[in-house]
């Protein structure tokens, strides 16, 4: 060998060569019971010796294999880099992990991963099957064109609906500045809030495709994020939306916070959907918030029947719900979303539910530790 790694086959007399090829030194036990593929090669291609294996693995008998050339049997589309690896070996460098695929004697071709040296004329290979190697990296490329499919049909769905409903809030927009009965205006505000949840079902989605199909959910970090202001925000949102919910809040954030303070708000709107929805109609829910640089607490807690542990163990998992009712809206993604939210912070949700209450918790900086 060479210092570069290449092999020196030098320029052995024809007459030695061919000595040593009917010279039958191979080691028996391990040639015969080894399910690798063993050969060897004469410089014109043609196998001179092999072992069993071939017929375990390809279906030859030693006779059928070595009266040809290898290129005999190889897939079409591989003889030309296997004629080039074997170009190279002759000129004394080895092949190591090369792969190429042999016709089986049924006619099906088998994915094989060479290893062969020079040695004066006289080439040594083995091969093992890697066809299942193969064909599990052919169904993960498939899955993966899969899962980019899905994830652009998910965004074009979202962009081309994001469009109509668009034009249909502007309409109901329109309308609201003329003069409406009372029926007429209860429509209106009814057809608002029927157009916002569609909006936030668009949003879970996109959020859905991007966590599980994608590279998980985007932020816009600000840092200084008056964040007070955004809970607040959220307080007067979910009262709109449903006016028949007691909410106390409790918020106490110190200067400004380093997240996003969109995210965030999302987060907290989910939380306390959730709680609107599961809990109990007579008691108040609850908001607690504290928080400073990028140390951030929010509680959300509400009363009513606890959260069976069965249901717990999944409950951040997409498409699934504390609870399934007739009149239940949405697509089971809010609690899910909002666990991806807190990961792409850093924090993470936990969840409490006994005969006391109901307690989500949003942890991310400091407290998290």
């Amino acid at each position: 060998m060479t210092s570069s790694g290449d092999y020196d086959i030098g320029a052995p007399r024809r007459d030695e060569v061919i000595a040593r090829l009917q010279t039958d030194a191979r080691p028996e036990r391990i040639w015969d019971l080894a399910p690798e593929l063993f050969g060897i090669l004469d410089e014109t291609g043609v196998f001179r010796h092999t072992n069993p294996a071939w017929h375990t693995v390809l279906g030859w008998q030693p006779e059928e294999v070595e009266s040809r050339r290898f290129d005999d049997l190889l897939h079409p589309d591989d003889v030309e880099g296997s004629l080039a690896a074997f170009d190279a070996l002759k000129e004394g460098k080895a092949a190591l992990h090369f792969e190429n695929r042999f016709r089986h004697k049924d006619g099906s071709y088998v994915w094989l991963s060479w290893n062969a040296i020079p040695d004066g004329g006289i080439y040594y290979c083995t091969a093992r099957d890697v066809s299942d190697a193969k064909e599990n990296q052919s169904s993960l490329d498939t899955s993966r064109e899969q899962a980019q499919l899905r994830e652009q049909f998910i965004a074009v769905l979202g962009h081309d609906l994001r469009n109509p409903l668009a034009a249909l809030r502007a309409g109901v927009r329109m309308l609201e500045r003329e003069e409406l009965s009372d029926r007429g205006t209860v429509i209106i505000r009814e057809s608002e809030q029927s157009i916002k949840r569609m909006f936030d079902m668009i949003d879970d989605l996109m959020d859905f495709a991007r966590s599980r199909l994608g590279s998980g959910v985007s932020l816009d970090i600000e840092e200084n994020a008056n964040l007070a202001a955004t809970l607040e925000a959220v307080l007067q949102e979910i009262a709109v939306a449903h006016p028949e919910a007691q909410i106390d809040s409790d918020i106490a954030i110190e200067g400004p916070i380093r997240c996003d303070a969109a995210r965030i708000s999302q987060l907290t709107s989910n939380l306390l959907a959730n709680a609107v929805t599961h809990g109990d109609a007579t008691a108040p829910i609850s908001l607690r918030a504290r928080g400073e640089g990028e140390d951030l607490e929010i509680s959300v807690i509400n009363s009513g029947e606890p959260i069976p542990e069965a249901v717990r163990e999944g409950l951040f998992e997409p498409f699934v719900r504390e609870e399934v009712r007739p009149s239940q809206e949405g697509l089971g993604l809010g609690l899910f979303i909002s666990s991806e939210i807190a990961k792409a912070h850093g924090g993470s949700i936990s969840v409490k539910s006994d005969a006391d209450g109901t307690r989500f918790t949003f942890l991310m900086g400091k407290a998290t530790v």
